[in-house]
């Protein structure tokens, strides 16, 4: 098949540019280093023939290959016999009646087949180096270029290869394609114009022009092919144009032209100018042609190129991209690492911390996370609370014991102002030495004593930071690193200044514990009394308190000789468990003791009925549990006591006999002080012989989440059974509260024996 429209559209600008270069020289021969530079390696036959003459008087370099070196000019006739062309049947062309004779009497061939056989050349060594292998068939165009009357007419002739038939063509197809062939071939425009007229109107165009455009020739004979632009021509394409015909020189390029009932097409235009003899410009040919479907796989074929690019693009992005993320990852990794390291770390800081309320204790924790993971050793400065040096603790990796007490003694406690430490505490900011000289080490360390020390544990590298909390600087944290391949640097900072304000905080809660701890203890001695010493009787008590900031509570037992001569006992429990329950304790065990000092009515329900009106008149407490107890001497020793007893909501006591049998005292109750002062309250009366013990405690004893208070009373009156049968109240005491406690509530616990 015929190798495309493109190739015919580049033949045509082969055909004109030719045209130009043989009208300009107006002779029989044209040398092939006159024409454009882009004839000498295109793949197409062009010939030139002199019509007068009837001799072919230019052949470009693919006509030369095709027919041999043939020296020009030379007779139509003989180029035809030396090139070996031969009609379909193969007879040769040399007659009237050839395709190529026709060109050269003026008569136009729109398309022929012939036949090429360089085996059957005229020429003995071109024919004798080619077999019928090397036959081909060709299709041949040709019209003339100027009139007959001219002083050099001149025709031009295209060949086209075409596809050698198949082995057994169908004889009906073979000749559609060459029709098909023929209709290509024609569908090349030619057009002739005249500069010489006003606007360079077109003179002549062939057939194929009205096919291609819809315009008949004489709609447009008379007009400049401009009629053929529209509104989507590219201005730049038209300016080439305008451009080029003003210097009279040819000009190839591709625009949008407009066909007759408007529809576009792509049109690839060659115009080349046609000069007299005397070097005059008397024509512009200009062969046109429908380039569309050229265009638009170009197109695509960009499209798909820019696709491909931008594919690759792309893919290079995404593998930038990728290789970038695989780095961040990496990074994000150790990042990770890192900070999972430093969780663990403060997690454990804070479970290790504040698991302990004693300063000392606290401070070797803090130096054991220290040492080894962030430094080699470390000392830790406290200050009290007038900014001197209280309290250094010290540790080494290696121990050096006894280099870290001379440190201690005689830089630790007497911190010279230009110190690492000593500059934190004063600024609370961290200061980093990365590297130890001996000046900066003689400016920061005065004491020649801590400077041998010094030099004995090794150091390269400091790193101190303060340690602050609610505001106030409590002391410094000095990190010290012996290997000068491992400095301390800025990622070492932040996560010492996030430990130090861990252990600030945990440094500073201890403080304060121990600060109220101090008014607590003095206040829980002021409001739970020493047992007074009662003859007759032996008495011990116990007390635990659920408050972790105070060793103070809501329960309480008291123990008096009444005037009577009576013995009181009482224990209670006022709700909450902090230093506001044991105020309000504290006020209602005073009160308490004067309704049992002076009793109009000494039945233990009668009293508990007075204390509760009081305590709801008074707004003493909010509510409370106790169990009050009045116990009478026999009248001659040996005989058994007479017990008496209430109970405001109270657990039950306990009453132990001498043989180690235990009994639940629970049909005493009644309702909680502070619920009902109306409610009468019933008193229970006892024989209880010598040498039974009495308990009475608080639900802090039996109490415990999830399980319920009998299991709890079932337990401790095992563990009371289980003491030795001669055991005293102490032992009892000691007994009850083996077990274990559940230390979110108070525990008060008092036990008597009657003697």
């Amino acid at each position: 098949m015929l190798e495309g429209k493109a190739d015919l559209g580049r033949q045509a600008g082969i055909v004109t540019a030719a045209t130009a270069v043989v009208s300009g020289n107006g002779g029989h021969e044209a040398t092939p280093g006159a024409l454009p530079a882009v004839l000498a390696d295109v793949p197409v036959a062009v010939l030139v023939i002199d019509r007068n003459a009837s001799t072919v008087v230019y052949a470009n370099t693919a006509a030369v290959e095709l027919a041999g070196n043939v020296g020009l000019p030379v007779d139509v006739d003989t180029w035809g016999a030396s090139a070996g062309l031969t009609d379909l049947s193969g007879d040769p062309l040399a007659s009237t009646s050839g395709p190529l004779s026709a060109v050269a009497q003026g008569r136009p061939v729109t398309g022929e087949a012939v036949r090429l056989a360089p085996g059957e050349s005229s020429e003995p060594d071109r024919a004798s180096g080619h077999d019928i292998e090397h036959e081909q068939l060709l299709w041949v165009t040709g019209f003339p270029l100027s009139q007959s009357g001219s002083e050099q007419p001149l025709a031009l002739v295209v060949f086209l290869k075409l596809d050698p038939p198949e082995e057994s063509p169908d004889p009906e197809a073979y000749l559609q394609a060459l029709r098909e062939r023929a209709v290509i071939a024609t569908d090349i425009t030619f057009a002739i114009t005249d500069p010489r007229q006003p606007d360079n109107p077109l003179v002549w165009v062939n057939p194929s022009f009205t096919r291609i455009t819809g315009y008949e020739a004489e709609e447009a004979v008379g007009r400049n092919c401009r009629f053929l632009q529209g509104p989507a021509t590219d201005p730049e394409a038209v300016t080439e144009i305008r451009t080029a015909l003003a210097a009279g020189r040819g000009v190839t390029t591709t625009l949008l032209n407009y066909r007759k009932d408007g529809t576009a097409f792509w049109n690839q235009l060659s115009i080349s100018p046609v000069l007299d003899g005397s070097g005059e410009l008397v024509s512009y040919v200009g062969v046109q042609t429908d380039v569309t479907e050229r265009v638009r796989v170009e197109r695509e074929r960009e499209a798909a190129f820019a696709a491909e690019q931008a594919a690759r693009h792309e893919a290079e992005l995404a593998r930038a991209i990728a290789e970038q993320a695989r780095a961040d990852a990496e990074r994000a990794q150790e990042d990770a690492e890192r900070a999972q390291g430093r969780l663990a770390l403060m997690a454990e800081a804070t479970s290790t911390l504040i698991a302990t309320l004693d300063m000392s204790e606290l401070l070797d924790r803090l130096a054991a996370l220290c040492v080894p993971l962030l430094a080699d050793w470390v000392y830790l400065t406290l200050l009290d609370d007038y900014g001197d040096v209280r309290t250094a603790v010290a540790r080494h990796r290696e121990g050096h014991e006894a280099d870290l007490q001379e440190f201690t003694a005689h830089h630790v406690m007497h911190l010279p102002d230009v110190s690492p430490s000593r500059r934190s505490m004063t600024t609370s900011q961290p200061v980093l030495l990365a590297e130890l000289t001996p000046e900066v080490i003689a400016e920061a360390i005065t004491s020649p004593v801590a400077r041998e020390a010094f030099a004995r544990m090794g150091g390269s590298s400091v790193l101190t930071v303060p340690m602050v909390a609610r505001r106030r600087t409590r002391g410094a944290m000095a990190l010290v690193r012996t290997s000068a391949q491992r400095p301390f640097t800025r990622d070492d900072v932040g996560l010492a200044e996030e430990l130090a304000a861990r252990a600030a905080l945990a440094i500073d809660n201890v403080r304060l514990y121990q600060r109220e701890h101090s008014v607590a203890d003095t206040l829980q001695r002021s409001l739970l009394p020493e047992l007074p010493d009662i003859p007759g009787i032996e008495a011990a008590a116990h007390y635990v308190s659920a408050s972790s900031a105070a060793d103070v509570g809501g329960d309480f037992y008291d123990l008096l000789a009444l005037p009577d001569g009576s013995i009181g006992l009482v224990v209670g429990d006022v709700v909450g468990h902090d230093v506001a329950a044991a105020a309000a304790m504290g006020h209602l065990r005073g009160l308490l003791r004067a309704c049992l000092w002076d009793a109009e009515d000494a039945d233990p329900g009668t009293v508990l009925g007075r204390v509760d009106r009081l305590v709801q008149g008074l707004r003493v407490a909010s509510l409370a549990t106790m169990v009050y107890v009045r116990a009478v001497r026999p009248d001659q020793p040996g005989e058994s006591w007479r017990v008496h007893a209430a109970s405001a909501g109270h657990p039950p006591m306990l009453l132990r006999q001498p043989d180690g049998d235990v009994r639940v005292l629970d049909e005493v109750g009644g309702l909680l002080v502070g619920v009902d002062a109306t409610r009468h309250r019933e008193s229970i009366d006892l024989v209880v012989p010598t040498g039974t013990t009495l308990l009475a405690y608080t639900d802090g004893l039996i109490e415990f989440p999830g399980r319920d208070m009998d299991a709890g009373i079932r337990e401790l009156c095992e563990r009371i059974a289980a003491a030795p049968v001669g055991a005293g109240p102490r032992e009892l005491c000691d007994a009850a509260v083996s077990g274990a406690l559940d230390h979110r509530d108070d525990v008060a616990l008092i036990a008597l024996r009657f003697g």
